[in-house]
């Protein structure tokens, strides 16, 4: 069974033809339920969202701020497994068609076992996996068997790194670049920095894959901006937080769709 990282090209491709970035949404997986996590990522799609990233909840995260630290906590809480990731993304791709990644630290993985991860994951549908805190130098098992498994391995990027190393980890991905606007963690800000067009341009230059901006982006306004110079607009806990705020599960995938109609039309310039 193939993974579906043509799938994830072919779709950055297609709204990068339709002269706009493509609109990438992620929510974590078994939050606030598994079943209500694969309600609000149809719905995410549904609204909008040209793509998911679904994340694998895990205790001691690097990358993910309070907001999605909160979601997290729940889902582990709540008795999360990787089978149940598994299975947001197969139900979600199957319902809607969208590619579908996973979002997950290194160390769930490697307990869990590379091949039967990858393996698991193409056989579910799913597109590939962001892996921000696995260096480039060390993914070379991860790359063999994702790539066996028709499965994309998006890395990380951030201001902070030079010029040569961005070419050493372009090189070694596949399917798009992740560039984190800023340096910290996850979470709404009020502005975009501004250090993140220069990152795109730098990355831009090593790589033809797409270059997707994600940290910080919470409303169109945000997300029209990043359009401007980026292929792809990641926006995570300002979906979450909606949830979170939500008096209800039922509330909270309706507050999904809703937020996702908004961005849509902020990757469009329709505000």
């Amino acid at each position: 069974m193939s993974g579906n990282v043509r799938l994830l090209s072919d779709t950055l491709a297609a709204a990068k033809e339709e002269g706009r970035s493509a609109l990438i949404a992620y929510l974590p997986a078994g939050f606030p339920t598994v079943d209500g996590g694969i309600e609000a990522v149809k719905a995410a799609i549904e609204g909008g969202a040209d793509v998911v990233e679904v994340g694998l909840p895990h205790s001691d995260p690097v990358l993910d701020g309070p907001v999605i630290q909160t979601a997290d906590d729940i889902a582990l809480r709540g008795g999360v497994r990787i089978a149940d990731v598994m299975r947001t993304v197969r139900e979600a791709h199957a319902a809607t068609g969208a590619p579908i990644l996973v979002m997950t630290y290194w160390n769930p993985i490697d307990r869990y076992g590379v091949e039967r991860f990858t393996a698991e994951l193409a056989e579910a549908g799913g597109a590939g996996c962001i892996l921000p805190d696995l260096p480039v130098q060390e993914s070379a098992l991860w790359r063999e068997h994702a790539e066996k498994h028709g499965l994309a391995t998006v890395f990380v990027v951030a201001p902070s790194s030079k010029d040569e190393r961005l070419a050493e980890i372009t090189a070694a991905g596949s399917g798009f670049v992740y560039a984190a606007s800023l340096m910290g963690v996850t979470g709404t800000r009020e502005s975009v920095s501004t250090q993140a067009e220069d990152l795109v341009r730098r990355t831009r230059a090593t790589t033809d894959m797409p270059v997707c901006v994600g940290l910080g982006v919470s409303n169109p306004a945000q997300a029209a901006e990043v359009a401007r110079f980026a292929d792809g607009v990641i926006v995570g806990s300002a979906f979450v937080k909606r949830m979170l705020d939500a008096p209800d599960d039922a509330a909270g995938v309706e507050a999904v769709r809703a937020l996702a109609g908004e961005l849509a039309k902020g990757v469009r310039g329709q505000v």
